[in-house]
């Protein structure tokens, strides 16, 4: 009985680090059948933060809970032995909750970002990306730099100190990475005045730039050609460029020129007329806006009138369409005037007194 008692005292350390651990695995199985269960429910809901809080937090959780129940075993074997590896154990396990929370943050934020855009897109409401992925990217940066600040902090170093010391190297940075700082500046300005924003048509008349906007980051503006190529631009170049966005068009404008012949220099009044009236009755055309049907000029070989118009769709295949159809409709209305559209031609006047010979072999 005394050898068992004296085995108690000396290894008893033992049987209280087991529990710690046993129940640390247990606390952690029922934390995982319980978030599982409710991650379920929440799914259900129409609320978009509800189940990505849940799911954000299931495995940082396990994290901390396996972090303090054995930072607490290591402090139990501490104490019984003495040992100085484990005065490292302290500093680990405040830094692991650090991390776990932080984890947590940023699994959140992304969690709540892709649930919104799938909340929206089932809903049909309209929901501005390149917002979202603003503020995601805003709140993201704003955890770590805290989480930093924070662990040193809690490491012993003087955050005064760190900040004071980033004030003086953040000059010599600044000139090292400036065209780094300039995109950053470039894309925080893209984010604030939102020239356009991911799925756009954006093109520059300044520079070969046209295509459909396919991401927006701190430093490159990913762009997908029409011949679905992708093109990486600077931020900082959007700064100093003119930016054309004709995906935000309230119309799209039909602007060509029509000739007829001089023969049918009588019927053009009609003839305008007609396709004025048939312009102002198209469905598809908006009537509010300016429209314009007028003879133009006298051409070298024709009378040219010119149409003006706008249509009600900003839509490139649908514009084409509408386009196609009018143009039809623009020449059914000559013919049936007896009038036919002119090409270029040369009339050849040969003065009296000339006349042509006809001669045989």
């Amino acid at each position: 009985m005394n050898e068992l008692l004296q085995y108690t005292e000396q290894g008893g350390w033992v049987l209280q680090v087991f529990v710690v651990v046993f129940i640390t695995l247990l606390l952690d199985f029922v934390q995982k059948v319980i978030l599982r269960r409710l991650h379920k429910r929440l799914e259900q809901t129409q609320t978009p933060w509800d189940d990505a809080l849940v799911h954000s937090i299931r495995a940082p959780l396990t994290l901390l809970i396996w972090i303090v129940g054995l930072a607490f075993a290591a402090s139990i074997v501490q104490q019984a032995t003495d040992a100085a590896i484990f005065e490292a154990v302290t500093p680990i396990r405040d830094l692991g909750v650090i991390a776990a929370i932080t984890w947590f943050l940023l699994r959140f934020i992304n969690n709540a970002q892709k649930n919104m855009i799938r909340y929206r897109a089932d809903t049909g409401e309209e929901l501005d990306h390149t917002t979202l992925d603003a503020v995601s990217k805003l709140l993201r940066l704003s955890v770590i730099i805290t989480a930093t600040l924070v662990a040193l902090q809690t490491m012993g170093y003087s955050v005064s100190g760190v900040l004071a010391f980033g004030g003086i190297g953040g000059l010599a940075i600044g000139f090292a990475a400036k065209d780094l700082l300039a995109n950053f500046f470039g894309g925080l300005m893209i984010y604030l005045d939102r020239p356009f924003a991911v799925g756009d048509w954006v093109r520059s008349p300044d520079r070969q730039i046209e295509g459909t906007v396919e991401n927006i980051g701190w430093r490159l503006t990913c762009i997908r050609t029409f011949d679905k190529r992708p093109l990486y631009i600077p931020n900082s170049t959007f700064t100093t460029i003119a930016v054309e966005n004709p995906s935000r068009m309230s119309h799209r404008r039909i602007y060509e020129t029509i000739g007829i012949r001089y023969d049918d220099a009588g019927r053009i009044s009609a003839i305008t007329s007609a396709v004025k009236q048939m312009l102002l009755e198209h469905p598809e055309i908006d009537a509010t806006q300016t429209l314009i049907v007028n003879f133009n000029a006298y051409a070298a070989s024709s009378l040219d009138f010119f149409v003006y118009t706008f249509t009600k769709t900003t839509n490139w295949i649908q514009y084409h369409e509408v386009k196609h159809d009018v143009l039809l409709k623009i020449y059914d209305i000559i013919t049936a005037h007896g009038a036919e559209i002119a090409f270029p031609t040369s009339t050849v006047h040969i003065p009296d007194g000339v006349r042509l010979e006809e001669r045989t072999a």
